[in-house]
């Protein structure tokens, strides 16, 4: 998975030079759903809402931090700008390698820009979770 991850931050900061194509398989449905799941676990974020922001998580990232308490105290340390973000901004919704990633530009509380990469699950009753996400220092590159 951090293979993956490191690909796509590579192909994605590469602006487009290497192809990461837009999923075309994706209903405005699904694109809306993916958005609101993010837009909603940033909410609990804001909120200190740590079992609304670990029930939007995969299931394996659930597995991984066992409760809602060790996950939101990883994001707080780990991941301030998703945590408190100053400002945000949804990017492309992109395909990488079969993985759909969500981009999306962050401003974090110390007002430094990063592109958040937000790799998404589809589950077998049709929602959407988040997989995993990678923050990459940028200077402003849109989202």
């Amino acid at each position: 998975m951090r293979a993956l991850l490191m690909a796509a931050a590579v192909l994605i900061g590469l602006g487009g030079i290497a192809r990461a194509q837009e999923p075309a398989n994706l209903s405005q449905a699904d694109q809306a759903a993916i958005r609101q799941v993010i837009t909603r676990q940033l909410s609990a974020f804001r909120h200190d809402d740590a079992t609304a922001a670990f029930a939007l998580a995969a299931p394996h990232i659930q597995q991984m931090f066992g409760d809602a308490a060790h996950f939101l105290n990883m994001v707080r340390t780990q991941y301030q700008p998703v945590y408190r973000p100053r400002a945000t901004a949804f990017g492309a919704l992109i395909s990488v390698g079969g993985t759909i990633v969500q981009r999306m530009e962050v401003v974090g509380p110390d007002g430094s820009p990063d592109l958040a990469l937000y790799t998404m699950q589809h589950e077998p009753d049709g929602s959407w979770r988040i997989d995993g996400c990678m923050l990459v220092k940028t200077k402003g590159v849109e989202a």
